[in-house]
């Protein structure tokens, strides 16, 4: 099976400042299919990355006072950072700025327009920044957009267009004809019912009302709509139509797209019909799965209930984290997270069931035989039963997983943990050791329990690999004990082996003392709640002194002023800031000749935007007081060094 590939991949995720744990699990989930494709013995191959351009990139870079690419570089750094945090083994992150991806974009757009399914025209309609998405007059009838519930803008501008319509029956024929392609079978019904059915229109993939994002290469006031940019990145990371080590042969198509359901339709519409027009294969599956909502409702900053995936590993246990995300998203549906539901998983699934059956296990087999269990063995009642639910339990894992329903995957393994701890009850191996006459007995009780480790070791191994690992450490599992292949027969661990006491696998949470914690932490909670509902509440254009304070103003020493040539009221002014210099361009020519602010030393807003004017850059804006018929520079008195903050 070494030469059979699996290729995943999750959505390239917009490089937002807040990851919460809804980020996490598709990366997670992502992750696990593929550690368990690789114990199959899969070339198995998983892309992640980001989607940095778009309208909405450019104003949330704007806002906070810097280049787009300045922006998106400092938010993928602390992603990477959370996925090594989550232990995310990907083979790529690619980003839609990476110089190859933009020579892939390119090229297909202008394959696409020179075989006539790309035209040129202009977009009337309404738009959605944050979704970056277009809607029609029926789709957004109450001015709101259908996915998210923002308003959306109305939105008029030269535009290039896809035939999207061109190829409306092959895809239904396609979708027919595959009936797996789109997972889970309700999302495969409402794209179909709900987008292909009523009719495809033209879909607008230019804009030029901004300019992030990739150049259309023969058209250069044109930007690549950002879906367009976006999805082809599953086949640009493979080298498709650039100078990447060419990986397509091997890995296209895809075998399954792990995408959150609010972005299945680009994924199930758009892409399988860019992909017909480049007449590539189509991917095997797209899994839209659910999303993990908190107290009823999708986490969002702007209602302040995003939960910090990095606070709770390290808080909790990383695997503890990935368990409790993956276990709690069943197949296709929403999952529900709170804290109180971590913590029980903790306490229940992973310290009592896991993590006292092992350091059982290893106490008994430490107590009764020195930590190494004799050869001789006797069979008893109950034993049959055990290595049967082993056996179905490998088996069930194997079906839920190749299936990515990863929840019930995890619950085949427990139902193994849980027959293994009702074997203990079962078979009493305490007072067994009492008796030396059933010794062979009790040797074999512990042999049996030991393999069930074993075993259970590698199932949890994709989902948690950390735990898998240590399992196996502390029972000294030998390397050809701990593959796919040595679970499929029950009896694989060695009976010469010698064990030691550990500590906990999984130590328990004191649920009381978590509680007095959070009740300690409550008034702070409430303190900050409230000032955000006064700042909400400040009538129309009061700020609060944290709005005051983005504003960064410095003093400035003039060292040069001149007019702009071609204009009547444009000064340029050359300003030293102590530890650099910048140049500004002011409206004031008429109230001042350059000559008079030479060596003052005035006061600049530093933060603002750079813009050009007349040509020139601008890098600030100079403060002045105006009356509505004089206007007077903001200068400071006396020596100044220049730099000081104007606080």
């Amino acid at each position: 099976m070494a030469n059979k590939k699996f290729y995943i991949t999750t959505p390239i995720y917009y490089p937002s400042s807040d990851l919460h744990i809804g980020h996490t699990y598709t990366t997670v989930a992502a992750d696990a299919l593929t550690r368990f494709k690789k114990q199959q013995g899969y070339d198995a191959y998983m892309l992640t990355g980001t989607d940095e351009h778009g309208q909405k990139i450019q104003k949330v870079a704007e806002k906070a006072g810097v280049s787009p690419k300045a922006y998106v570089d400092e938010v993928v750094g602390r992603i990477k950072i959370l996925w090594k945090l989550m232990n995310i083994d990907y083979n790529q992150f690619i980003r839609t700025t990476d110089p190859e991806h933009v020579k892939t974009i390119q090229r297909i757009f202008k394959k696409l327009y020179d075989q006539g399914d790309i035209y040129k025209g202009r977009y009337e309609g309404w738009y959605c920044t944050p979704c970056e998405s277009f809607w029609t007059e029926t789709q957004a009838a109450d001015g709101v957009c259908p996915d998210c519930g923002r308003p959306v803008e109305k939105a008029s501008e030269e535009a290039y267009f896809f035939k999207m319509s061109k190829y409306a029956d092959r895809l239904i024929d396609y979708i027919e004809k595959h009936p797996d392609f789109i997972l889970p079978e309700a999302r495969k019904n409402e794209m179909i019912n709900n987008f292909i059915k009523p009719g495809l229109q033209d879909l607008c993939v230019s804009r030029t009302s901004f300019d992030w994002g990739v150049p259309v290469s023969f058209d250069l006031g044109h930007v690549v709509y950002v879906w367009i940019d976006a999805l082809p990145n599953y086949v640009s990371a493979l080298g498709y139509l650039n100078d990447k080590d060419q990986l397509m042969d091997k890995y296209w198509p895809a075998d399954v797209h792990l995408v959150g359901k609010d972005i299945i339709r680009f994924h199930t519409i758009y892409w399988p019909i860019i992909l017909m027009a480049l007449d590539l294969p189509l991917p095997k599956h797209v899994y839209g799965h659910g999303w993990i909502l908190l107290k009823g409702g999708k986490m969002s900053k702007s209602v302040g209930n995003v939960v910090d995936p990095v606070a709770l590993a390290k808080k909790y246990n990383v695997d503890a984290l990935r368990y409790h995300v993956l276990r709690e998203m069943t197949y296709g549906a929403d999952g529900v997270y709170n804290e109180d539901l971590l913590i029980s998983h903790i306490n229940s699934d992973l310290a009592n069931d896991l993590g006292n059956l092992l350091s059982r296990t290893v106490a008994m087999t430490v107590k009764y035989f020195g930590g190494t269990l004799p050869a001789e063995k006797a069979d008893g009642e109950f034993d049959d039963d055990l290595k049967k639910t082993a056996m179905q339990a490998v088996a069930d894992y194997e079906k839920y997983m190749d299936a990515f329903d990863i929840s019930r995957a995890l619950e085949a393994v427990w139902q193994l943990i849980g027959r293994a701890n009702k074997y203990i009850d079962e078979t009493q191996p305490w007072m067994l050791g009492k008796d030396d006459s059933k010794r062979d007995r009790l040797s074999a009780v512990l042999y049996n329990l030991t393999e069930c480790l074993r075993i259970v070791s590698v199932l949890v191994f994709a989902a948690m690999p950390v735990t898998g690992k240590r399992i196996a450490d502390e029972l000294c599992v030998p390397d050809d004990a701990r593959t796919w292949e040595s679970v499929q027969t029950f009896g694989g661990y060695p009976s010469d082996v010698t064990v030691t006491r550990h500590e906990p696998l999984f130590p328990r949470i004191d649920v009381k003392a978590e509680a007095k914690a959070k009740q300690k932490e409550q008034p702070q909670k409430q303190k900050k709640q409230s000032k955000k509902k006064e700042a909400q509440e400040l009538p129309e254009g009061i700020i609060t002194i944290d709005d005051f304070a983005k504003v960064k103003m410095r003093v400035a020493t003039v060292l040069s002023c001149k007019k702009v040539e071609g204009t009547d009221k444009l000064l340029r002014f050359s300003l030293d800031f102590g530890d650099e210099k910048r140049q500004i361009i002011s409206g004031i020519a008429e109230y001042y000749a350059p000559a008079d602010l030479i060596g003052k030393n005035i006061v600049a807003c530093i933060n603002l935007k750079p813009r050009k004017m007349r040509g020139i850059l601008s890098e600030g804006m100079i403060l002045s007081a105006f009356d509505g018929q004089n206007l007077k520079v903001l200068t400071v008195d006396g020596d100044m060094t220049p730099g000081a903050a104007v606080e």
